[in-house]
């Protein structure tokens, strides 16, 4: 397993292990982090709620997301056209693209998020309190 400094390790993680973010309604578990990546992605797994709303409508200024749905089905705002992506669909979103999801079903959904060059895991703690002050 990585020691999490040393970006030329393999990473070795099983289901449910990675490090752990409450948002709410949603559990972001990271995988991989820019300094294991030398900063080149970040990669992690959001899990939402049934019935739930994501993390709100926004854009990144220089990062493209690769989304790939792995449970469920999670509604997904691109541009201004929100659609329905099911277990397999796979989306990319280029950089200043305005998105959000949300699970509007009656079970758990999951997606697997690379994040492109990395370093979403820097803003997670303020995303974190963000939740615990608003939820």
């Amino acid at each position: 397993m990585n020691n999490n400094k040393d970006h030329t390790a393999p990473i070795i993680l099983q289901a449910g292990q990675g490090r752990t973010y409450n948002c709410g309604a949603m559990t972001a578990v990271f995988k991989a982090d820019e300094n294991e990546t030398s900063e080149k992605y970040s990669v992690s797994e959001w899990w939402i709620a049934p019935h739930s709303d994501g993390p709100g409508a926004h854009l990144h200024e220089a990062n493209d997301e690769v989304f790939y749905i792995i449970e469920g089905t999670i509604t997904v705002l691109i541009g201004e056209e929100w659609i329905d992506a099911s277990k397999g669909a796979f989306i990319r979103i280029p950089a200043n693209t305005i998105h959000d999801f949300k699970n509007t079903t009656d079970t758990k959904a999951g997606l697997l998020n690379f994040y492109i060059p990395g370093g979403f895991e820097r803003d997670m703690p303020a995303i974190v309190k963000w939740f615990e002050e608003n939820d």
